[in-house]
């Protein structure tokens, strides 16, 4: 499921993995830049500045928004993402790496990774994938075209498909608008489910937009209007689906590993380890807000309720999301099966796709598709990973990013550049800090994918002569957790350590 996130209660068990900063970094050749978070004490070529950010690049830490591609699609209706320049700044290409960094030989690669291949703990189904980052050509493979479990990698997958689709730059709209009734105002869900209870906060991704400031510019709206008392009702008819997969344990949902898929929730309503959200989120963030609409001095009379706004409603206020780009990378680094759900049930709604998970899961394979990523071998369930029935080659993952790091997908590529830092951030802040996974610390990103018995991941790493190299790994007949992550890490970390000419 999800990965454990910030402040969390627990670890998730099924797709995530874990979080929490440590970094090691290269320079030139290769110099370590050790305790990053606590002093920079050294800081040699382009990939360690890259790292820090100092400049950008595959490995850059920065969270800026990307700038939308002219004439890109946004979702259509009242979730309309609106673009704001202002809010999403350029964010810098993917890093120009040393190309005349020589490039590692097939075969002494793969006599590196055999042994680790070979790990018990990855099982007797394993798919790997591994190649140039540059050029995209294949180095090492392992069965890569069978179709194995992804887990949550299956998320790389749902993003590439929502990045080829909606404006990186646009944001969510939540409106507040005026009823049927002359004492009715209607909250209308526009796809932001990660807004604040109380007041946003403008550095956030989520909740940038804020329940309570809305409530306040609705209460200035009525004072306008000489209306001082009102009933409030939701309309949560956009993309409006199944809150829940048919094909999810009941248990993940109640250990909080996945929450209802809405178009409207608060950030204290998240799925979280421990902590399931509530069944109706969007009812949720609906009281919340006419709590707010009180504490601004309007009197609210019963209890929020459903109903459609009129089409000729006038608008009383409205908040805005953080950037999609920006939402997206959360969702990623934090493996959230509720919020990349939603972000592809409303990109999908926004192209005129019933938002159901079947159907969606077949927009997500059918953008894949006609962006050149052969998809014979990938069968969607959900967009998330969480469903067992879902199946890919890692083949698919090696072709999807290296798409993205040879400059042919610059859409995924903004993608990429976000996933998380291995012992730095995300789903990989708490791994590669055994001595034998530390050689890939700080080189690099991944997308993790863990189910019981399934254990992934897929990304970039920079080997020992500084040539970028992209990987997949799916082990679906896979040990225990802890035991099959550090085999995935000791294989990225060889893929790190080893210049293999």
């Amino acid at each position: 499921m999800g990965s454990n996130r910030r402040a969390r209660v627990g670890r998730r068990t099924g797709q995530g993995s874990d979080d929490a900063p440590t970094v090691g970094v290269v320079g030139g050749r290769r110099r370590a830049l050790a305790g990053a978070l606590a002093a920079v004490t050294a800081l040699g070529g382009y990939v360690a500045l890259d790292v820090a950010d100092i400049v950008p690049g595959v490995l850059t830490t920065d969270t800026r928004a990307g700038a939308p591609a002219p004439g890109a699609p946004t979702p259509a209706g009242d979730a309309q993402p609106d673009t704001d320049p202002a809010q999403a700044p350029p964010a810098p290409p993917l890093a120009a790496l040393a190309t005349d960094a020589p490039l590692p030989q097939g075969e002494t690669l793969r006599a590196r990774l055999a042994p680790v291949l070979a790990n018990p703990a990855l099982g007797p189904s394993v798919g790997l994938d591994v190649r140039d980052g540059l050029t995209g050509k294949r180095l090492v493979a392992a069965d890569p075209d069978t179709p194995r479990t992804p887990a949550s990698t299956t998320k790389l997958l749902s993003a590439a498909a929502i990045a080829h689709t909606a404006d990186p730059a646009a944001t969510f709209t939540t409106r507040a608008v005026t009823g049927a009734g002359d004492g009715d105002v209607v909250l209308v869900a526009g796809g932001d489910t990660l807004l604040a209870p109380g007041k946003g906060d403008p550095a956030a991704v989520a909740g940038r937009a804020g329940l309570a400031d809305l409530a306040r510019q609705v209460a200035r709206s009525l004072q306008k209007q000489g209306r001082s008392s009102v009933r409030v009702h939701l309309d949560d008819t956009f993309a409006a689906g199944p809150a829940l997969a048919p094909t999810w344990e009941p248990g993940d949902v109640s250990l909080g590993l996945v929450g209802p898929v809405t178009m409207l929730g608060t950030t204290d309503a998240r799925a979280l380890p421990g902590h399931p959200a509530p069944a109706d989120p969007a009812l949720h963030a609906t009281s919340v807000f006419a709590t707010e609409l009180a504490r601004a001095g309007v009197t609210v009379t019963g209890r929020p309720d459903r109903t459609r706004a009129p089409e000729d409603a006038t608008e009383l206020g409205a908040v805005h999301s953080a950037p999609l780009v920006d939402v997206l990378a959360l969702a990623l680094d934090e493996s959230d099966n509720t919020l990349t759900e939603s972000l592809a049930r409303s990109t999908a709604a926004g192209q005129g796709v019933a938002p159901e998970f079947p159907t969606v899961a077949d927009w997500v394979r059918g953008r894949l598709g006609e962006s050149g990523l052969d998809i014979r071998r990938i069968a969607l369930v959900d967009t998330s990973g969480l469903s067992r029935d879902t199946r890919a080659p890692a083949s698919a993952l090696g072709d999807l990013l290296a798409g993205a790091t040879t400059g042919k997908d610059p859409r995924f590529a903004d993608v990429v550049a976000r996933l998380p830092v291995a012992g730095l951030t995300g789903t990989l802040g708490e791994r590669f800090h055994d001595p034998v996974a530390r050689p890939a610390a700080g080189l690099a990103r991944a997308k993790t994918g863990t189910l019981t018995g399934v254990h992934a991941l897929a990304g970039t790493v920079v080997d020992a002569d500084g040539r970028l190299l992209v990987y997949g790994v799916l082990a679906d007949r896979a040990g225990g957790t802890p035991e099959a992550r550090a085999a995935l890490d000791s294989m990225v970390a060889t893929l790190a350590s080893c210049g293999c000419r």
